[in-house]
């Protein structure tokens, strides 16, 4: 299957213009020096490309992400859980009805059990509708071929035609997002989120897994709640329906800025509810760091094991300006190595600040052992 871009350029309608302060501002950031960004063959066909997406329909809106800060800073307050899960990076192949029904069924599956443990709200974010790109350690892989840096830039297959950077896939990046969103959407307000079935695919996974029997006690305590709340007639929508959000990393900026929309003078990427920066491009002069700086999504922020207490509070105040509960997720991808010893500094550093910001574990990242067949795995 071929795909390419025919844009018909004069035909598109123009964008708002932004207010001349974040026009200078936005143009600042991205003139910045961008780490992990492809190396794209053709310099034309990418602006084409952007065009292209400027125009189309936004994959998140306003709203949504405005509830999603606002549940945020119920978790940053102490006052609920988050709960963010997915792929490591999605592919077209596998942006399959299957396969997102599975992603979302785990996830709420997780969500149910966490709420009874923790006599809390979880705020559930899919890592879903966009991780299309990941960033490499090597612009090269072992054979001496480009780097695999995901769907939205080149293939997987171990070919130097399909390692060519490819702008033509950040349109189908734009419509596998689009399609997942919209089967996400469908799905989380329809009867897969509905708490009693959830139950009961727990209940099956009790009965039939080994590791299973140690959450058999847990289980059976939901059973009886559910029970009771049935039998005193509480049988409402919050029951059957679910709130989920859309997460991915803002890696490639031709991408991302082509989903920038303007809505009352406030800069949303509507490419996700919630973007966040990577450990590889977190650099405090780069274009990403300036970037989520003008959005008016929350951001979260990845520190690896080279992060100092002074350059997460540098972060947080560069992204935080205005103090924003849970504005900032903060994520710890340190190895469970060095955890212990390098996070309690950063979490003093930021907390003396004054910023309300989300702790959340990245318990993968950091973490990863080499199978005998020479693939990446953690210890569940």
């Amino acid at each position: 299957m071929n795909w390419t871009v025919d844009v018909p350029v004069d035909a598109l309608p123009e964008l708002p213009p932004l207010p001349p302060a974040l026009a200078a501002a936005l143009h600042d950031a991205l003139a910045r020096p961008a780490a992990q960004q492809p190396a794209w063959p053709d310099p034309e066909y990418v602006r084409q490309t952007r065009t292209l997406l400027e125009s189309v329909p936004p994959i998140t809106v306003p709203t949504e992400v405005d509830r999603l800060q606002k549940r945020l800073g119920e978790v940053a307050r102490g006052e609920a859980f988050l709960l963010q899960g997915g792929d490591c990076a999605e592919t077209f192949v596998d942006n399959t009805e299957p396969h997102l029904r599975g992603t979302i069924r785990t996830l709420l599956q997780m969500a149910v059990v966490l709420t009874y443990g923790t006599s809390m709200p979880v705020v559930k974010v899919g890592r879903i509708a966009g991780q299309y790109a990941k960033p490499r350690s090597s612009d090269t892989d072992a054979a001496g071929l480009p780097s695999y840096r995901g769907d939205m830039v080149n293939a997987v297959e171990a070919t130097p035609h399909a390692r060519r950077p490819d702008p033509g896939r950040l349109v189908r990046a734009y419509a596998n997002a689009a399609a997942a969103m919209n089967l996400t959407r469908a799905i989380t307000s329809a009867g897969l989120a509905d708490l009693h079935r959830l139950h009961e695919w727990n209940m099956d996974f009790v009965r039939a897994s080994n590791a299973g029997e140690r959450y058999e006690r847990v289980s059976g305590e939901i059973d009886r709640s559910l029970r009771f709340m049935s039998a005193c007639g509480v049988d409402d929508s919050s029951l059957r329906t679910v709130e989920l959000y859309a997460s991915h990393e803002m890696l490639v900026l031709d991408y991302e800025r082509a989903l920038l929309r303007l809505d009352e003078d406030r800069l949303f990427l509507l490419s996700a509810h919630q973007l966040w920066i990577g450990d590889r491009t977190r650099q405090l002069d780069g274009a990403h760091v300036a970037l989520a700086a003008l959005l008016a999504n929350p951001i979260g922020i990845k520190l690896g094991p080279s992060t100092s207490p002074e350059e997460a509070v540098e972060l947080v105040s560069r992204v935080d300006p205005q103090r924003v509960d849970g504005r900032v997720t903060l994520v710890a991808r340190m190895g469970s190595d060095a955890v212990r010893e390098l996070l309690p500094p950063i979490i003093e550093a930021v907390t003396r600040t004054g910023h309300r910001v989300v702790w959340q574990c990245d318990p993968m990242h950091g973490n990863t052992e080499e199978s005998p067949s020479g693939h990446k795995t953690r210890h569940f």
